[in-house]
């Protein structure tokens, strides 16, 4: 039986480490009409930052102002993800940084945010994720390092997000060190304390990201998450094109993988 599955492409979040976010916006609405045509449905454009330095490149800070300038095809939904510690390492209050962030509630194109947090930051933010979801942005809470999480701070978090009604609970192998059958274990752990939607993010230190990505589908994981040519920090992450093979198969579709290539070719791989 088919499990339900939902993919989200992070490519211009994640594969900025390879040019410091600095995506030009033809590339980026050539890539948001080839993802358009694949069925993927959400895309993480980049990040949102606290930092006023400005040195980096556009999707680092996906501002309302970029996301305005773009041709974003209508059934796309777009997001941004936000790293837990620059509300920490921040003097303003969880009200004033998430003004500072999202100055536009009521105009955004932004649908969904992305909170990344170690186990324990989630219980640090709990003002911001009050907002956003005040705001009515989708939120997600995408924990890094799940290697290294017990059961019993998987326990004491789930019932802490359960209450904020957290949208997805991401699970990122930060370190790369899970085999499939590590996958199903703490998969497995999650799901004894968490009944709504779980999300994976695969890297690929073994070449185990696809394996991992569909091993947490088949758990049943609905939320997967990739990047165009797998591209991300380090050794990267499962690819969209090699997710978008498997799942188009399982669901008997022809999908446009030719736009897909030829994308690939003309920008990421010179990358």
């Amino acid at each position: 039986m088919n499990k339900p599955f939902q993919l989200l492409d992070c490519t211009l979040r994640d594969g900025g480490y390879y040019n410091n976010w600095n995506f030009s916006k033809k590339l980026i609405n050539e890539y948001l009409q080839v993802i358009n045509s694949t069925n993927i449905k959400y895309v993480e454009l980049g990040f949102r930052t606290l930092d006023k330095k400005q040195i980096k490149g556009n999707t680092a800070y996906t501002t309302d102002a970029l996301i305005n300038s773009l041709k974003i095809p209508k059934n796309l939904k777009i997001g941004a993800m936000v790293n837990a510690s620059d509300f920490l390492q921040s003097n303003l209050s969880a009200v004033e940084a998430c003004r500072q962030l999202f100055p536009n509630t009521k105009k955004t194109k932004l649908k969904f945010v992305r909170l990344a947090c170690h186990v324990n930051e989630p219980f640090e933010i709990i003002g911001v994720i009050k907002w956003l979801k005040r705001n009515n942005f989708m939120v997600t809470i995408n924990l890094m390092q799940i290697s290294e999480i017990h059961e019993n701070q998987i326990k004491k978090l789930c019932k802490f997000l359960k209450n904020l009604k957290i949208d997805v609970l991401y699970l990122a192998d930060s370190l790369g060190s899970l085999k499939p059958k590590d996958t199903c274990k703490i998969t497995n752990s999650f799901k004894k304390f968490w009944s709504g939607d779980l999300g994976i993010h695969a890297h690929n230190n073994m070449k185990m990201a696809l394996s991992n990505s569909l091993e947490a589908n088949k758990n049943g994981v609905k939320w997967v998450d990739s990047t165009v040519s797998g591209m991300g920090r380090g050794p990267g992450n499962a690819k969209t094109e090699d997710l978008m093979k498997y799942f188009s198969k399982k669901r008997s579709q022809e999908i446009k993988i030719n736009l897909l290539n030829n994308l690939i070719k003309k920008y990421f791989l010179p990358l």
